[in-house]
């Protein structure tokens, strides 16, 4: 069986069997780790540089020099999830394709990343290991080099185990268009896949709300999907979002608040696992309000809006993917939302705080 023929999550296995965990000295961090001396050469040697290694991570140097052409996009993420590891995936792989798809929303093409931790004194060194193999296969999956980092050690009690932060740079795609402006009254609304799944993930495990279930994260790097909908239609789409924290709503409440126009929803049309919908009903949520981190929002022109769903549905990571609504002239800064059986709900963003740490 080749690499080809395999599934994503059986690659990830793979991966993580060719990348066993060295011989270290310590089985937890330590405030040594992050002196800066013997220890933090010993932690940096042994896993960051070894697992990661390429070019210009193996320069060692203070910063990566790079050659870019053309325009370029660059983003800056902090990841704090709660819990560190959740079903389908652990906040390495999640910092590595947030980053990304931040960069893909801006029409750009990935290519290096930075990658800073804050390790808490007493993660285990297997959990460190683990997540930086999350990190390279994540990376790999997505064509994307980590070029430069920094790590820090804090004291038991002031980290929650470990914090991580990106930079992300990439070349702008030469037919991107993708800005606020460009959204326009008969603009259909494309979601790529099922909403609520990562949220409903960390649910899952979090304390005090365990229940029986086997959804796991949707977490995915969407740049190889995002830059064949830009070969293909360039022109026709508008504009690209990620609905992560706040969900879908929050993000096209934003989005009808800086185009100054009004949006409709079918209710019917949006797509939720029925696992998820029923784990919503449960804890009482409304999944268009809850985290995403493998989804994206495609706002495209009314005339191209069909074969760019067939074209998605033809990718990976985009076989669940939906016209949900459409841009209007009426109620603008309003997002309207018809249900099941004709009624219609202002949708407004959401206030406070559904669940922290999900991302």
């Amino acid at each position: 069986m080749t690499d080809k023929t395999l599934s994503v999550a059986e690659k990830k296995v793979k991966m993580q069997l060719n990348c066993p965990m060295p011989k270290l000295d310590f089985d937890v961090i330590t405030l040594g780790h992050g002196s800066g001396g013997l220890l933090t050469n010993k932690l940096l040697d042994s896993g960051v540089f070894d697992i990661l290694a390429n070019d210009w991570l193996n320069k060692r140097h203070d910063g990566a020099m790079l050659q870019l052409k053309g325009p370029v996009a660059f983003t800056t993420d902090s990841f704090v999830v709660s819990p560190v590891f959740f079903p389908g995936g652990n906040i390495g792989d999640l910092a590595v394709n947030g980053t990304i798809n931040d960069l893909a929303m801006c029409g750009a093409i990935p290519e290096y990343l930075s990658l800073s931790f804050i390790l808490e004194e007493g993660l285990s060194m297997q959990a460190f290991w683990d997540i930086l193999v999350s990190i390279k296969f994540a990376c790999a999956q997505a064509g994307v080099h980590v070029v430069t980092g920094d790590t820090k050690v804090v004291e038991k009690g002031k980290g929650d185990h470990i914090f991580i932060n990106t930079s992300g740079i990439g070349t702008l795609h030469p037919k991107a268009d993708i800005d606020i402006q460009r959204v326009k009254p008969g603009d259909k609304i494309i979601v790529s896949g099922e909403v609520a799944t990562h949220g409903i993930a960390i649910m899952s495990v979090r304390e005090g709300l365990d229940f029986e279930t086997t959804i796991a994260t949707d977490s995915c790097n969407l740049n190889h999907l995002v830059k064949e909908l830009l070969d293909s239609f360039g022109e026709a789409i508008h504009l690209l979002k990620d609905p992560t924290r706040g969900g879908v709503a929050t993000t096209l409440n934003e989005v009808a608040r800086d185009s100054k126009t009004g949006i409709e929803l079918r209710h019917r049309d949006i797509p939720v696992d029925p696992q998820v919908h029923g784990a919503c009903e449960m804890l009482g949520l409304d999944p268009l309000y809850v985290a995403n981190e493998g989804i994206f929002l495609a706002i495209v022109a009314e005339e191209a809006a069909e074969k760019v769903l067939e074209k998605i549905r033809s990718l990976e990571y985009g076989q669940k993917a939906a016209i949900i609504g459409e841009v209007v002239a009426e109620h603008p800064r309003q997002v309207i939302l018809t249900s099941q059986i004709g009624g219609k709900r202002v949708v407004n963003m959401l206030v406070g705080e559904q669940l922290p740490r999900i991302c």
